[in-house]
């Protein structure tokens, strides 16, 4: 793969590369304020992009445009400080990011972007609980400047992998949302099956008050809301963690086919995750839960529980700002499709093969994700490495 690269260096560039300061090699300006409403008064085509990493940074799209062309942008203040993006087109920036523009012609912007992803972190200031890049500091990193060959050499195959992350993680995306509108589907009945209140179908109370300073190496099987969150899919069957008998003893505990639900979160999106208790015996379970026992298919509820539809519900009953909580009381009026016990079964036998692939999925590609990240980093900082002119 370098073959080509080594090549293109000891033809063009065996002794060094020539480094400049890069406020020598581009013009550098910052971006203005422009507000959310702003944008929502001149909603348009044309993206504004902010201080923000996710959504490739677009705060949203407005009907004019400050630049046209090929430029790179930063991230000027706030945790994601020092972030770099390639742009294209027609587009505004607010006031929190920076401009760069290469004004000479032995540079592309492509090869600077890479090179400032690595560097431009390094110049972060995380003084004072803000983190910032300002201008005159970026204009004071070194870029190596290596003939034109080279750049493009290096931006293809940084480009290739590039390319090939992206591809995986659309992929897991696809994979994802096919398997929750299949699960969604299954779990609405809008034309039979009944619906019911949850109060209707089950019991629900709340878990104990053992914590973590409790856990032993060995003892009674208990679960902790907490790992409902990082340690549990939608069933189980044994648990990570046990009690000793002295603090099991005034506990409450989940039996078999019963849903232990984690009420409190730090936002509605992840507040009532939840699993069933597939074990043969019966698990302590701690605060900060529902158990909900029924009669019913308890994997069929934890399922809806993780629908569209008990999504909107839980949004309504949800409350609080910086802790989200759903309290077991107002449960009971969550209303769900309850079709007959063994269409129940049915749905979770699908159910359980569509989840075995995903969790397979979400083994595979992740760790591919991951794989190829590093291997890009390595060859990145790699390829980005070059010896000054006369050293």
């Amino acid at each position: 793969m370098q073959s080509k690269l080594n090549r293109l260096i000891q033809q063009l560039c065996p002794k060094g590369v020539e480094y400049r300061k890069l406020g020598e090699v581009c013009d550098i300006s910052r971006g203005r304020v422009i507000s959310k409403k702003d944008i929502r008064d001149n909603a348009g085509e044309y993206p504004v992009y902010s201080s923000q990493t996710n959504n490739d940074g677009v705060l949203g799209c407005i009907n004019t445009y400050d630049y046209e062309g090929e430029y790179l942008t930063w991230t000027t203040d706030g945790a994601n400080a020092g972030s770099v993006f390639h742009r294209m087109g027609k587009f505004s920036i607010t006031n929190v990011c920076g401009l760069l523009k290469v004004q000479t012609d032995n540079l592309l912007t492509r090869f600077i972007y890479y090179v400032l992803s690595i560097e431009a972190p390094k110049f972060v200031n995380d003084g004072m609980g803000n983190p910032k890049l300002m201008s005159n500091v970026m204009a004071q990193i070194p870029i190596p400047i290596p003939p034109l060959p080279v750049q493009a050499e290096i931006v293809r195959i940084l480009d290739a992998f590039t390319e090939l992350t992206a591809e995986l993680t659309a992929e897991l995306t696809a994979r994802r949302k096919q398997y929750e509108f299949y699960r969604d589907q299954l779990l609405n009945f809008n034309d039979g099956g009944g619906w019911r209140t949850l109060g209707e179908i089950a019991t629900i109370f709340r878990g104990g008050n053992f914590q973590k300073k409790d856990f032993v190496d060995d003892g009674v099987p208990c679960v902790h809301y907490g790992q409902i969150y990082t340690k549990y899919g939608v069933g189980a069957n044994k648990t990570f963690s046990f009690i000793p008998q002295s603090v099991a003893s005034n506990q409450k505990f989940a039996e078999p086919n019963d849903v232990i639900m984690a009420v409190t979160s730090e936002n509605v999106e992840d507040v009532c995750k939840c699993l069933v208790w597939e074990g043969a015996e019966k698990v302590a379970v701690s605060g900060h839960t529902a158990i909900i026992r029924t009669n019913q298919n308890g994997k069929y509820l934890a399922y809806f529980f993780q629908t569209e539809n008990f999504f909107k519900q839980k949004k309504r009953l949800a409350h609080g700002t910086k802790v989200i909580e759903v309290t077991p009381d107002t449960l009971r009026s969550v209303k769900i499709p309850l079709p007959p016990l063994p269409v129940q079964n049915r749905i979770v036998e699908v159910l359980d093969h569509f989840d075995a692939i995903c969790a397979d999925l979400n083994i595979g590609l992740p760790a591919e994700i991951n794989a190829r990240r590093k291997q890009y980093e390595y060859y990145r900082d790699r390829l980005l490495t070059f010896p000054s002119a006369g050293e």
